[in-house]
C-alpha cells in the first residue's frame, strides 16, 4: 500500500469529516446506485495489488479500489458512504466444485451430515425423517450424508433397518462421499439385487456390491458403490418442479450465508439445469454459475454433440454458462469401496480399482472438447487415475496447442511425485477439497492398511502441487461435505484431525487458500468478470467479522459472514 503524503493525509481528514457515517442497520434499509466502502481491510485477490482500504461501486460494477482519497475521486459527491468499521472486505468466494442443486435438495430432505456421527444416533434420525416425510422419496425412505465408516457395520445396519418396522419398508442410506450407499433387504429384493443376481456377474461387476463375508458369500449385505446403485436409482422418483425450485432457493441462501457468490456445478444433469433455469426465469439467479454435463468417454463424437445441444438449449439463460464437460476417471479409495484407480493394488483384494475410461477414448474426448472450446473437468482420486487424466489433457495440448482453457482435475487424493510439475506444465487446475485433509478414520483406519505405503504417503499433496507451480482452486464438493470456506482453509493450513496431523509438510499457506477461493476459482470457471476486487469487475463482495489473514487458525475457522453482495445487491445479511 502506498504511503500517504501530507497532502493525502489532509485530504483524508477532510474527506472523512464530511463522510456520512452510515451504520450497518441504516444501510440495510436501502442502498444507492453509487457507494463507497471505506475504513476496511480489503483483500483484493489480485497478487499485484493485494490490499486496499476503500472500494467504490456503481450499480453492479466496481469502479475503484485503493486508498480513500483515490477512491473518493471516482465517485460523485452524493455517493453513499459506508463505514465498514475496520472489518475485512473480500471478493465474493467462488467454489470451483459444488453440486449446489443436489446440496439444496439435501437441505430440504433428510440429510444426516453433521447430525449423525455414531450408528446409535441413526435410528432416531431415520424415524423422524419417516414421520415428518422429509426422508420419503415416493415410498422409499432415503437418508443422506452418512459417515463412510458405517459401511464396515452392515450386519448392524441390517439389524436396525431390515427387521421390525422396516421389514417391508424400503430404505436407502447414502454415504457422504456421493459414491456409496446401503440398501435394506426390502429394497434389494425390490431392485432384483439377490444372491442369484450376483452369481451371474463377473468378478469385476460383483466388486460394486457388498456380500456376507462370513456366511453366504453370494448374499448381498446391502452395501453398494458406484455402479452398484444402478438398479436402485430407477425406483426413486425424480424431483418435482416445486422441489427443484425449493432446492435451488435453499442452495442460494446456503451459499450466500457462507460468502459464496459463484460456483461451478460439475455434474449438470437435466434436473440440475432445469432448476437453474427456473431460478433465472424468476430473476433469482444473479450469481455466475458454470455447469458441466457428464460424458462417459465411450463415444466421444456423439457425447460431445449432445453437450453442444445442451449448450444451445441453455445459452440464453442469464448467468448460467454450460462451458465444459465432466468425466469420471475412477471412484473412491476408502474401504470397502476401493474403486479409486491406483498404480499398486489394494492389499486386501489384489485389485487396482477401476479406470472408468479407455485412455485412447479419453484422449480423443480431451482433444475434441478442447478444440470445441469446452473445459475438461476430471474426477480422479487414485494416483494412476490422476496420471491418466493428465495424459489425456497432454494429448489435447499437443494436438491443439495451448488453448488457454483451464482444464481441471478434482479431488486428487493421491498423486505420484513425478506428476506434481505436470499441473503447471499443462496448465491444469487442481480443484482440491482440502476440508478432507485431516487425520481421521476416513484418512487412516479405512484407508492406510489397504494401500501401498508409497501411494499413501502422498495424500492430498496440496503444497507439493503449489510448490511445483500448479494453480489450486478452492472446492468443497458440497453436499459431500460442508461448503464452509473457513473450515476448509483451516484444514488446508493445519491438517489437524481427531487422530493428530495428516502429513504437516503438505500444509498450505493461508493467503494461498484465499487466492484459491477467489481469483483461482474464477480462472477454473474461465470467467474474468469475477474473482478479484478491481475496477470493471462485478461487485461480488463479502464482509467478514475479523481480520482473517492475521488471526490464529482456530479464530479464522470461526469467522462469520456479516453480509454478502452479488452484482451490487445484498443477498445475505447476518441477523
Amino acid at each position: 500500500m502506498r504511503r500517504f503524503s501530507r497532502y493525502s493525509l489532509f485530504l483524508l481528514l477532510v474527506t472523512t469529516f464530511f463522510l456520512v457515517q452510515t451504520n450497518a442497520a441504516l444501510w440495510a434499509q436501502g442502498s444507492s446506485a453509487e457507494r463507497i466502502f471505506f475504513h476496511a481491510k480489503v483483500f483484493t485477490g489480485d497478487p499485484q495489488n493485494p490490499y486496499a482500504e476503500a472500494v467504490a461501486i456503481r450499480g453492479d460494477k466496481i469502479v475503484a479500489v485503493g486508498n480513500l482519497p483515490e477512491v473518493v475521486k471516482s465517485a460523485p459527491a452524493n455517493a453513499e458512504r459506508v463505514d465498514l468499521e475496520g472489518k475485512s472486505l473480500f471478493p465474493g468466494f467462488i467454489d470451483s466444485h459444488s453440486h449446489s442443486i443436489d446440496g439444496g435438495l439435501g437441505l430440504i430432505s433428510a440429510d444426516a451430515s453433521e447430525k449423525v456421527h455414531a450408528l446409535n444416533d441413526l435410528p432416531a434420525f431415520a424415524e423422524d425423517a419417516k414421520k415428518t416425510g422429509k426422508g420419503m422419496r415416493g415410498d422409499i425412505l432415503e437418508i443422506l450424508g452418512l459417515p463412510l465408516e458405517f459401511w464396515s457395520h452392515c450386519d448392524t445396519l441390517n439389524a436396525m433397518f431390515s427387521t421390525g418396522a422396516y421389514e417391508k419398508q424400503s430404505v436407502i442410506l447414502r454415504g457422504m462421499d456421493g459414491h456409496t450407499a446401503w440398501a435394506n433387504r426390502a429394497l434389494l429384493q425390490r431392485a432384483g439385487i439377490t444372491a442369484d443376481f450376483l452369481k451371474k456377474l463377473s468378478a469385476n461387476e460383483r466388486s460394486y456390491y457388498g456380500t456376507d463375508k462370513d456366511k453366504n458369500k453370494d448374499m448381498p449385505n446391502g452395501f453398494l458403490v458406484d455402479a452398484g446403485t444402478e438398479k436402485i436409482e430407477p425406483l426413486l422418483p425424480e424431483p418435482t418442479s416445486d422441489s427443484l425450485l425449493a432446492a435451488g432457493r435453499a442452495a442460494l441462501q446456503y451459499n450466500y450465508s457462507l460468502g459464496i457468490t459463484a460456483w461451478l456445478d460439475p455434474l449438470a444433469s437435466d434436473y440440475v439445469l432445469r432448476a437453474y433455469k427456473m431460478l433465472a426465469d424468476r430473476g433469482e439467479l444473479t450469481s455466475q454459475v458454470v455447469a458441466f454435463p457428464q460424458v462417459l468417454a465411450k463415444d466421444p463424437a456423439a457425447e460431445l454433440a449432445a453437450v453442444q445441444k445442451t449448450r444451445a438449449a441453455y445459452k440464453n439463460v442469464p448467468n448460467l454458462h454450460v462451458t465444459g464437460i465432466k468425466v469420471f476417471a475412477d471412484g473412491v479409495a476408502e474401504y470397502p469401496s476401493q474403486t479409486a484407480h491406483l498404480s499398486q493394488p489394494y492389499k486386501n483384494t489384489g485389485r487396482n480399482g477401476d479406470l472408468l475410461f479407455d485412455p485412447k477414448k479419453f484422449a480423443e474426448v480431451c482433444v475434441a472438447a478442447d478444440k470445441q472450446g469446452l473445459i475438461v473437468h476430471v474426477h480422479a482420486i487414485g494416483d494412476r487415475a490422476v496420471k491418466e487424466a493428465l495424459d489425456g489433457i497432454a494429448a489435447a495440448r499437443k494436438a491443439n496447442g495451448n488453448s488457454g482453457l483451464p482444464h481441471t482435475i478434482t479431488h486428487e487424493q493421491f498423486v505420484q511425485p513425478e506428476d506434481f510439475p505436470r499441473f503447471r506444465e499443462l496448465g491444469v487446475v487442481s480443484a482440491l477439497q482440502l476440508l478432507w485433509a485431516e487425520a481421521s478414520p476416513d484418512t487412516i483406519e479405512i484407508l492406510k492398511p489397504y494401500l501401498d505405503p508409497e501411494i499413501y504417503q502422498w495424500q492430498y499433496p496440496a503444497r507439493s502441487i503449489l510448490d511445483n507451480g500448479g494453480i489450486i482452486s478452492g472446492a468443497s464438493d458440497w453436499p459431500v461435505s460442508s461448503a464452509n470456506v473457513f473450515w476448509a482453509i483451516y484444514q488446508a493450513e493445519t491438517r489437524k484431525g481427531s487422530e493428530g496431523v495428516l502429513d504437516p509438510s503438505q500444509a498450505m499457506p493461508r493467503e494461498a487458500m484465499f487466492y484459491a477461493y477467489t481469483r483461482n476459482s474464477a480462472h477454473a470457471m474461465n470467467l474474468d468478470s469475477i474473482g478479484t476486487i478491481a475496477a470493471g469487475k462485478r461487485a461480488d463482495l463479502v464482509l467478514l467479522d475479523r481480520d482473517v489473514l492475521t488471526v490464529s487458525p482456530e479464530d479464522m475457522r470461526e469467522t462469520k459472514v456479516l453480509w454478502t453482495m452479488v452484482a451490487g445487491k445484498t443477498v445475505y445479511r447476518a441477523k
